[in-house]
């Protein structure tokens, strides 16, 4: 049976609720264990995951529950890094930012027992969730290595290994992210090179998110990164990376952003039906995959519940009209 056209699914990250906020406080100041933490990290796993059943969502994510933000997370299970002060990352929004202080090894595997803990919770497929090697190093300070090129391909190499882990343990689609890429457009050459350790020998789906850039310097170039699919904000910029495909086609999967996480506002299903099909003129409905510009963890719960439920609505009603009812 043929895949069901415009598969919906999301970024990665879910709003996290006041319970687990309120607990992560509690274990920083010694007041709750690390079991009691990761029990509460699970439940709030579920609940995600079942939102997005009972959505009707077509490929699930774990919500990211268990992390914080997305370079700080990883580089806290990686050896080679210590923590420095907190640093601004947009908006009122902090992190720690990592410091690169010896040579970069992943000692055990980072998210495979989560993703299997995800992917028991539901028959659909669970995405991995990784940071990619040009965005750990870019938000990181580099002291160990001589260059951005040394840390990059090192860090490259490490999560090349939890790839490798998360395929081996069943998942089918894995995602690496590259924010930072758009932003430090001079060294897509670096992040190509980078990205083919990562993929090197990989046989599942590997997508990767690159949002709210300088994107014109890096396309078509972009291109040439190594993987299946390149998952865009759209929504935010009124669809005009759409203006880039006319000259130079769009080669790959894509991951379609139809709404703005960066605003309160809930797009209609009008809007967002508008949207897919102004997509469609450039990019087949077999290699679209229809999501949020970007991870909806500055959303509340309500508006994240909002936003994917018309995104759903959206998609069956161009399903329809394209001649394949949605069968969820």
């Amino acid at each position: 049976m043929a895949q069901q056209i415009l598969q919906t699914t999301s970024v990665g990250s879910f709003p996290k609720p006041d319970y687990i906020t309120k607990a992560r406080t509690k274990a920083r100041r010694g007041d709750m264990d690390a079991a009691e933490l990761k029990e509460l990290e699970q439940q709030a796993t579920r609940e995600v995951i079942q939102l997005q059943e009972d959505l009707g969502i077509d490929v699930i994510v774990d919500g990211e529950m268990y992390r914080g933000d997305m370079a700080e997370y990883f580089a806290q299970q990686m050896k080679g890094f210590e923590s420095s002060g907190l640093v601004r990352s947009y908006g009122n929004r902090y992190y720690h930012k990592p410091i690169v202080v010896d040579a970069i090894e992943r000692p055990n595997a980072i998210t495979v027992d989560w993703w299997k803990y995800a992917q028991s919770l539901t028959d659909k497929p669970v995405k991995g969730m990784l940071t990619g090697p040009y965005t750990m190093m870019d938000w990181s300070f580099i002291e160990y290595y001589p260059n951005r090129r040394d840390c990059t391909l090192a860090l490259a190499r490490a999560i090349h290994d939890e790839v490798v882990d998360l395929e081996k343990a069943g998942a089918t689609i894995i995602q690496v992210d590259e924010p930072a890429l758009s932003a430090r457009t001079d060294e897509v050459e670096l992040a190509i090179e980078a990205m083919g350790i990562v993929t090197q020998g990989v046989s599942a789906k590997i997508v990767t998110h690159i949002c709210y850039g300088t994107f014109d310097k890096i396309y078509p170039r972009m291109l040439d990164l190594p993987l299946d699919q390149i998952d865009l904000e759209f929504a935010n910029s009124h669809y005009r990376l759409l203006d880039h495909f006319e000259k130079n086609p769009f080669t790959k999967e894509v991951g379609y952003g139809v709404v703005d996480i960066h605003s309160h506002r809930i797009e209609s299903v009008e809007e967002i039906v508008a949207g897919i099909k102004r997509g469609l003129e450039y990019i087949p409905a077999e290699k679209m995959y229809v999501d949020p510009d970007c991870g909806l963890k500055t959303r509340t719960w309500d508006e994240s519940k909002a936003k994917l439920a018309n995104i759903v609505e959206a998609v069956k009603i161009v399903r329809a009209e394209l001649g394949q009812p949605s069968a969820n």
